[in-house]
């Protein structure tokens, strides 16, 4: 079961117990506590130390840094056998609180371990010449993919060259000039003929600016209009019939040059296809032997060959000159003619590339950065695309591998979580646009074809974020199989306080720092014991260790130390602790100023101190408050008013109901529990949940109902159930620190101390003035079973006076209460 205590709208989640108590006879001695029960823990209790000569080392720099993870062995189990496993839908789901290493291990199994796998393919897209919206998809060779790639460059760059001298040449141009005059001649012989047949009618055929003309002849000459209509009538006719018959021969001759120039252009294009096609032939046949064993390369080489022949004219655009030139290589961003030609290196093919396993890591998993996406540039006030401007997105890149992404950051990114289940389930990667996958309407653009999916998704993400996923989405279950759960700590022992020496050395070599001495690494442990809350278990938050160690070598170098020291750590520790406690250091100062009140001396009847944590990111302080109760006769009834005003949570609420069942347990036998008691955490502003404070609450309400002052210089934590037991909360050690400080800040004089769970004295790791000031007998600490060694410390009376007082108090009110009451009320129904 999870506890949880919530002050001030921060929660704290709290441990079980370890071990269930039932009474205070069936308590033993723990840690320091002596059989009085009302003696205080001894101050090795307090805090489980190390002995800096019982690691059997002067420092980190004789050690091996360790290879890997500590006390994880569950959870990398779980990774190998999830990288492993090949089915598409065991995919793995890496979970633990953060800093814990989870990201390293993953990377590091596969780093070492996944070498030797076969080599993932290269990706390219290539024009689709019959649907250019099409992009079609080719598979390659790992590293054939650049060598396809510049082998088309090279292929352009020499037809850019070779087809402009061809065409410029001797031999071309002789045998176009060859259909030129054969058509032109044909032409020429036709006239030559009509022109002789009009010489011997006497009528010449003239060519003007406008075409052809025709006029009769006289005497060798060109008879003018004028004088022609002074001529006989009967010579006229005749003129003009011979006119229009060499008119009509003239009509049908010319009306045959369209059709001999479309032979002659056929002619010329049959020419032109017929050099085209032999320079084309020739700077392609290397890139096709080189591709001999890739059937789609050649396919598409044969139809990139047609396209050339078809359209040689590009490569004539770059005007008149030496055939011979050297021209510069193809541009493929601002030569617009032969983008048609290249290669998208789509994946692979890049240099630095490496033909090996993939293993992809993509920080900002949004819907392009996953899927890929289909870029555009604008040209001349449009946006233009085409399939060299598909990008390849991250599934693409591990495709044949691993891709490693953050749960959180995906689940975040719209579209993105979609996508890639639709890509898994699938097994498939269609580059597409996010608005196409809802429905929406979009500007027309290219569909390329899609590329086969084979990758191993690593999800890495927090339990709880796990387990809201297999709730709230049937999918995840079904895709994400394998389950990596990383612990936070490990037991306490001797052989895991080395181990713990070597991982600090391991992030000594890695951050390249000083060398820890024996003290420092005890200081560490220590703190890793606090870290994990409990004096038994150490904290693998390597990312939390990492950080101290940094620090602590930043001091040490401040010191002109060679080696971090056991001070530097502490150091470190203080001053993180004292950047983040501005709001704690404000809270107590309103304490001190009475602002908040809080009581450390003196006693008062309904009165107790409880103790609270406030949680701000990752540093955590206690807090006393406050908890007053007030009784009177009534109908069996304990208000929590923080309930009733809405501010206290499900389990406060369950808290103070377990009140009430303590009190009808223990009390209410025979007569009816005629109480009215009212119960609130006093300058509470903010939402109180969990039930830690439940045994303050009821200490407070026994004192009011016994009428039996509580010591305010001692403060309370704990839960408590309906037999009385006092149960494990979590926070203890701030709790302590907490109450400490405040009466640290009026001075100690001996009577101060805090109440806690007597399963919690495992969990105590409090700081060492604490310690100290139990040590010199200036602060206390009890620890408790039950409600009546509690209610002994805090009132100084017998728990069987404090009962019977309340008893008799509840026996009384029972009495007004049928005193008040009519006949008919008081009869039973």
């Amino acid at each position: 079961m999870i506890f949880k205590w919530t002050k001030g709208g921060k929660s704290q989640a709290l441990v079980p117990a370890a071990a269930k108590t039932t009474s205070a006879s069936a308590r033993s001695e723990v840690d320091g506590a002596s059989g009085d029960l009302r003696l205080p823990l001894t101050a090795d209790a307090l805090r489980r130390s190390v002995d800096p000569g019982s690691l059997g080392f002067k420092s980190t720099a004789e050690l091996e840094p360790i290879d890997g993870l500590i006390g994880q062995d569950r959870a990398l189990r779980a990774i190998q056998f999830g990288a492993d496993m090949k089915a598409h839908d065991f995919n793995m789901f890496v979970l633990g609180p953060p800093s814990t290493g989870k990201s390293t291990a993953v990377k590091s199994y596969l780093a070492h371990k996944l070498r030797p796998e076969q080599h993932p393919s290269d990706w390219v897209y290539v024009n689709d010449f019959e649907t250019p919206n099409r992009p079609r998809a080719i598979r390659l060779p790992c590293g054939r993919a650049r060598e396809f790639s510049l082998g088309m460059i090279k292929a352009i760059d020499e037809l850019r060259a070779t087809l402009p001298a061809m065409f410029e040449g001797d031999e071309y141009q002789t045998r176009k000039r060859a259909i030129d005059e054969a058509f032109r001649a044909g032409q020429e012989s036709a006239l030559e003929g009509l022109n002789r047949k009009a010489q011997a009618q006497n009528i010449a055929i003239l060519r003007t600016p406008t075409g052809f003309a025709m006029a009769p002849i006289l005497e060798g000459k060109v008879v003018k209009p004028e004088v022609f209509m002074q001529l006989p009538e009967d010579m006229r006719r005749s003129v003009e019939t011979k006119i229009e018959a060499l008119q009509t021969e003239l009509e049908a001759l010319l009306g045959q040059a369209p059709k001999s120039d479309k032979e002659r252009r056929h002619k010329l294009a049959a020419l032109q296809d017929e050099v085209a096609t032999a320079a084309i032939h020739e700077a392609l046949d290397e890139l096709e032997a080189a591709f001999a064993d890739q059937p789609d390369v050649i396919a598409h080489l044969v139809a990139a060959r047609a396209d050339m022949i078809r359209n040689a004219a590009l490569f004539l655009a770059d005007g008149e000159g030496d055939g011979s030139a050297i021209k510069p290589p193809a541009d493929t961003s601002r030569d617009a003619r032969f983008r048609r030609y290249l290669v998208n290196l789509f994946v692979g093919g890049q240099p630095g590339d490496v033909c090996e396993t993939p293993v992809v890591e993509e920080a900002n998993p949004t819907y392009g950065n996953l899927i890929g996406r289909i870029e555009h540039v604008a040209q001349m006030g449009n946006m233009m695309t085409d399939f060299l401007l598909v990008k390849a997105g991250a599934l693409h890149r591990a495709n044949g591998g691993y891709l490693l992404l953050d749960a959180r950051k995906l689940l975040l990114s719209q579209f993105a979580w979609e996508a890639l289940k639709r890509a898994i389930k699938g097994r498939q990667i269609k580059v597409e646009q996010p608005t196409e996958t809802v429905g929406m309407m979009t500007a027309q653009t290219l569909d390329p074809a899609p590329i086969p999916l084979d990758v191993k998704v690593i999800l890495f993400g927090d339990r709880e974020l796990y387990y809201t996923l297999a709730q709230a989405d049937p999918d995840f279950a079904r895709l994400f199989k394998v389950q990596a759960d990383f612990d936070d700590t490990i037991a306490r022992s001797s052989d895991n306080d080395r181990a713990y020496a070597r991982l600090i050395a391991s992030i000594v070599k890695e951050h390249s720092l000083k060398a820890v001495d024996a003290g420092g690494v005890a200081r560490l442990i220590e703190e890793g014991a606090r870290l994990a809350d409990d004096r038994e278990k150490l904290s693998i938050e390597i990312g939390r260790i990492a950080d101290i160690v940094r620090e602590a070598d930043y001091w040490a170098g401040q010191e002109k130390r060679k080696v971090i020291a056991s001070a530097d750590v502490a150091k470190a520790i203080d001053e993180a602790r004292d950047r983040a406690s501005r709001l704690r250091d404000r809270a107590q100062e309103m304490v001190e100023r009475n602002i908040v009140l809080i009581d450390t001396a003196g006693s008062a009847v309904g009165q107790i101190n409880g103790l609270t944590v406030q949680q701000l990111g990752t540093f955590a302080f206690g807090r006393p408050a406050r908890i007053t109760a007030r009784v009177r006769m009534g109908q069996g009834r304990v208000t929590d008013i923080e309930r009733e005003v809405n501010l206290g949570g499900p389990l406060h609420s369950k808290g103070v109901m377990i009140l009430w069942g303590f009190l009808a347990g223990r009390y209410a036998h025979d007569t009816p529990l005629a109480l009215a008691a009212s119960l609130v955490f006093e300058q509470s502003y903010g939402g109180v949940d969990g039930d830690s404070a439940s045994s303050a609450e009821l200490y407070a309400l026994l004192s009011a109902l016994a009428d039996a002052p509580i010591n305010q210089a001692l403060a309370v934590t704990g839960a408590v159930n309906q037999r009385g037991d006092v149960q494990a909360i979590g926070g203890v050690n701030e709790k302590i620190e907490g109450f400490f400080d405040l009466c640290a800040a009026r001075g100690l004089d001996g009577t101060h101390g805090v109440l806690i769970p007597q399963a919690n004295t495992q969990h105590l790791m409090v700081r060492e003035d604490i310690v100290e000031a139990v040590t010199d007998g200036k602060f206390r600490i009890y620890a408790v079973a039950s409600i009546d060694e509690g209610i002994e410390l805090l009132t100084g009376r017998p728990a069987a006076d404090v009962h019977a007082a309340v008893e008799a108090r509840l026996a009384t009110f029972a009495r007004q209460l049928k005193a008040y009451q009519t006949p008919q009320e008081a009869t039973p129904s």
